[in-house]
């Protein structure tokens, strides 16, 4: 398992000036980071990349579509446009020697057209993320679709959603992710939920009901952190709170209040939170009987 942490939290523009915040994830015991990938060059992003193996933090990137390339959109100029940012998404993890890309790269967050997604929309969905997956590869990236809830997404806003293109797309590698947040909003059961997918999904977010701090509110992570033990997962655990840093964002996200009193406080809970989870799901599992990968 590596603990991670979405640097959204910080802004979208991350760079060797942030080096006194990484280097403070790092001596609380964060494995990786994952980094937004929303502007800017290669090379800005293969010197971030210098900057966080110096640190020891291994790199991810966070990524999303965009209204202006937007692989669902009926425009094929649009779509032509989507397929461009895809490969420069990959193009700016490869450089900074990341691992994966996960976020909502399907459909922009926050676009609806006041409909749910069409048979089309599936389809033209599928084909990008074949390609987005086909180019990825190449770089040795993985990929992982997010699906994100009905309030900010209307393609993709469900496991059962996420799982229906992930099986059309069938590439290995590709995946999607499972949020915690989200599932909240969507599921049912998530836990349950994620132990039926587990085997699609290749990412996962660690996000309380409100996006502050984990542990602080009502989503049952003892539950699906046993869920987790139970499946054997054993890649990324990211911790995704927001804040207004980023305005763009916290209005597509509905952001309006702070979140959290102080950067460090976030930072510090999250970790030993869900180390501790981790650890405590752990034991439980071994109580019933079940072999555990450390």
């Amino acid at each position: 398992m590596k603990l991670a942490f979405n640097l959204l939290v910080l802004g979208a523009d991350i760079d060797a000036g942030h080096a006194p915040q990484l280097e403070r994830l790092k001596a609380l015991g964060y494995d990786a980071v994952e980094v937004p990938v929303f502007g800017g060059t290669v090379e800005r992003y293969r010197a971030l990349g210098r900057v966080l193996a110096d640190i020891g933090l291994v790199a991810g990137a966070a990524a999303v579509a965009t209204p202006q390339a937007n692989p669902v959109s009926e425009d094929a100029a649009v779509r032509a446009r989507a397929r461009d940012h895809h490969r420069w998404i990959v193009d700016c993890t490869h450089a900074m020697g990341g691992e994966i890309i996960a976020g909502p790269l399907h459909s922009p967050v926050g676009v609806f057209t006041g409909f749910g997604p069409t048979a089309q929309e599936k389809q033209r969905c599928v084909e990008a993320m074949r390609a987005l997956a086909d180019y990825a590869q190449q770089a040795g990236v993985m990929v992982s679709a997010e699906a994100v809830n009905r309030f900010e997404c209307y393609l993709m806003s469900t496991i059962h959603a996420a799982s229906e293109i992930w099986r059309k797309v069938n590439h290995p590698n590709y995946g999607y992710m499972f949020d915690t947040f989200h599932a909240n909003i969507e599921e049912k059961d998530p836990p349950a939920t994620y132990e039926r997918h587990h085997r699609e999904i290749n990412h996962f977010h660690v996000s309380e009901n409100d996006r502050g701090i984990p542990g602080t509110g009502h989503v049952p992570f003892a539950a699906h952190f046993d869920a987790l033990r139970r499946c054997g997962y054993d890649g990324w655990l990211t911790i995704e709170s927001f804040s207004r840093a980023l305005p763009e964002l916290a209005g597509a996200t509905r952001v309006w209040r702070d979140l959290f009193d102080d950067i460090d406080v976030l930072f510090a809970e999250s970790a030993a939170f869900v180390r501790r989870e981790w650890q405590a799901a752990g034991e439980r599992v071994l109580g019933a009987g079940r072999e555990v990968p450390a």
